[in-house]
């Protein structure tokens, strides 16, 4: 339950809130921290409904739904927040129709803030290939961790993939027939991204010299492995990103995901289309790929006014 309630739901309610769960886990196939995302968010509508005296789903309408985004607001909660809960309110009453558990879906109609969202910050071309130069001199000894960093760096970078889906991928995602990787995404959907001769190199290199040296018993099949021989965990990458940035002079101090973005603006920039992009980074909506857009338009605007002598 959510902070707001200081008692226990009615049993209709709780029992409702247990089948949503197992259908977020069972049927949507949702990792763990988006499982719990939902349901803080839904427990929070449901204990709204229970103060206003609903004593069950059947009883929600638009007007609850909307009296409980006015009560979020009241709290001074972001607009990002507030347009993430109406989703996750949409998407729950659609459950319920879906379910026979309401007869309307009465969340259809139910609008919500436009989030702002600031351009994320990216890597010039130049910034991301002293990155990768900064750690591959680093691994220049051979080690087996430099070898894997690089590696790392470079299939970030090469397709943008997020850095779960990094430490989620086995030896056998790699077809090397195609320099393609097979990649997990979100509600595990599977999707296939290509990447280049220099990250198939890197590679090449980390697999050939030095996954065996620090692979062990039970390591099993995962591409990348830490300092123990398990699989790498996303901190891992994360320490690993922010401290080669720093080798580089000037760079934004960003994490695998602004790598993430820095690799579609970079594709978007060299002309890549949109669906393209969309599809290589797995996003679900088209609308999600058009952010990226606007940091290249800004970017062309800025090097316009820098050299165009009318400007």
């Amino acid at each position: 339950m959510t902070d707001e309630a200081e008692h226990a739901l009615p049993e209709v309610f709780a029992r409702t809130l247990a089948d949503y769960e197992r259908h977020l886990v069972a049927e949507r196939d949702l990792a763990p921290h988006s499982v719990r995302a939902y349901l803080g968010d839904i427990a929070g509508l449901v204990e709204h409904a229970d103060r206003l005296g609903l004593v069950d789903v059947t009883e929600l309408d638009l007007r609850s739904l909307r009296s409980w985004l006015a009560k979020q607001q009241s709290l001074g909660l972001s607009r990002t927040t507030l347009a993430r809960r109406a989703t996750a309110a949409r998407v729950f009453t659609a459950w319920l129709a879906r379910t026979g558990r309401i007869p309307n879906d009465v969340g259809s109609a139910l609008g919500s803030p436009r989030p702002h969202h600031p351009l994320p910050e990216v890597l010039r071309v130049d910034e991301a290939t002293r990155l990768i130069g900064a750690a591959t001199e680093l691994a220049d000894d051979g080690s087996a961790v430099g070898l894997r960093d690089v590696a790392m760096l470079e299939l970030l970078y090469a397709t943008g993939m997020r850095v779960g889906e990094l430490c989620g991928l086995d030896v056998d995602d790699l077809d090397r027939d195609r320099n393609v990787v097979r990649v997990f995404g979100k509600g595990r959907k599977e999707r296939t991204v290509p990447f280049g001769q220099p990250a198939a190199a890197a590679l090449d290199r980390w697999l050939a010299q030095g996954r065996g040296e620090l692979a062990r018993q039970g390591s099993g099949p995962a591409l990348f492995l830490g300092a123990r021989g398990g699989r790498i965990d996303q901190r891992a990458v994360r320490t690993l990103v922010h401290r080669r940035l720093a080798d580089v002079p000037g760079a934004p101090d960003l994490g695998p995901h602004g790598l993430r973005h820095t690799a579609a603006t970079h594709l978007l920039e060299g002309g890549a289309d949109l669906r393209s992009v969309q599809e290589l980074l797995g996003h679900a909506s088209l609308a999600t790929t058009q952010r990226y857009t606007h940091v290249t338009t800004d970017r062309l605007r800025r090097a316009y006014q820098q050299a165009h002598p009318r400007a």
